[in-house]
């Protein structure tokens, strides 16, 4: 009786301990070493000529900050995440924003961020997986080419939905799957032809059409998804990868081979140029797809749908209500 009595306390035991241990750990896959993303940061902004890289997402930055000059509302709190060497908070003007708290995992690029005169700013050395901002407490969140780095990404939206207050709104862009096509498929044939086999050297992207499903299954409503390509001529493959280290891009995947032996290189840019090069056009271009969207808490105050059946006008008559001018005959 008694040795029952102990094998179901152990029992007991062990199960509990599974179910402790199933709920300490992580409920994603970690892809990317966030130490690793950290240094090459820390290693770009000490560069002397660390302004020589900021190109792209200089031009990427003020294209999103003009989708935040697009909502006339004055934003009293706002946060950018990942901020940088503020590509975002140098274009945000104190008549939209009143108080902007900039947030980074790098302190020496976080240093160097600036705003625009007037505009109140808060910096704060923090990773974008381990956010904590109070529960409804911003007005505003954005984000310019950092998340795509991020390992728990509907984790991240949770919590930036979270922070906001209803009828707050997420602007943010990221990289998207079509991103160096170019400069990743040439290392694989290169490889493939010299070693038989393939190493993840480009990081991988998220797709456009995962961007929505992730925004609703946190929560964001009145979504709006669009994509942009950035097309960039560089001499060689060479100078290109050098560019990508300076804007501290470079791969920070778990996988990431150690080294690339020389033939492989020289075999990936022969292979480049040959495949994307442009006929009588010196050098080669390298795609950078940028996906921007716009998720908004839900609130009170937000235009709902009508009830189902409302409708008062069929689709199949859109054609004719053009020709009128918008005009609609109430009697049909």
């Amino acid at each position: 009786m008694l040795k029952n009595i102990a094998k179901l306390s152990t029992l007991k035991i062990k199960c509990d301990l599974r179910a402790l241990s199933s709920l300490t750990q992580p409920t994603h896959q970690s892809i990317f070493d966030r130490n690793a993303k950290r240094l090459q940061k820390e290693r770009a902004a000490l560069s002397e000529d660390v302004g020589l890289y900021d190109y792209l997402k200089e031009e990427v930055g003020f294209r999103l900050a003009d989708r935040v000059f697009d909502i006339k509302r004055e934003f009293k709190a706002a946060a950018d995440i990942g901020c940088s060497r503020g590509y975002l908070s140098k274009h945000i003007l104190a008549e939209s924003v009143e108080h902007l708290t900039l947030t980074d995992i790098s302190v020496t690029m976080l240093e160097q961020a600036q705003g625009t005169p007037g505009l109140k700013m808060h910096k704060i050395v923090i990773d974008e997986e381990d956010l904590n901002f109070e529960e409804n407490s911003l007005d505003l969140v954005i984000s310019s080419l950092s998340l795509h780095w991020v390992n728990d990404l509907p984790g991240c939206f949770a919590k930036i939905k979270r922070s906001l207050k209803p009828d707050g709104v997420f602007i943010a862009s990221m990289f998207g799957g079509d991103t160096l096509y170019e400069l990743r498929s040439s290392l694989q044939l290169a490889e493939l032809e010299r070693k038989g086999g393939i190493s993840p050297h480009i990081s991988p992207f998220t797709q456009i059409r995962d961007i929505g499903s992730l925004l609703n299954r946190a929560g964001f409503t009145m979504l709006t998804i669009d994509t942009d390509e950035l097309v960039i001529g560089y001499p060689s493959m060479f100078e290109l990868m050098w560019d990508l280290k300076g804007m501290a891009e470079n791969n920070a995947a778990f996988n990431r081979p150690a080294h690339l032996s020389r033939e492989t290189m020289m075999a990936a840019s022969a292979i480049y140029q040959e495949l994307y090069a442009k006929p009588n056009e010196s050098g080669v271009p390298a795609t950078f797809q940028i996906l921007y969207f716009v998720g908004w808490k839900p609130g009170p105050n937000q235009p709902q749908p009508l009830p189902r059946g409302t409708g008062e006008v069929s689709l199949k008559d859109l054609g004719k209500i053009i020709e009128k001018g918008g005009k609609v005959d109430s009697q049909t």
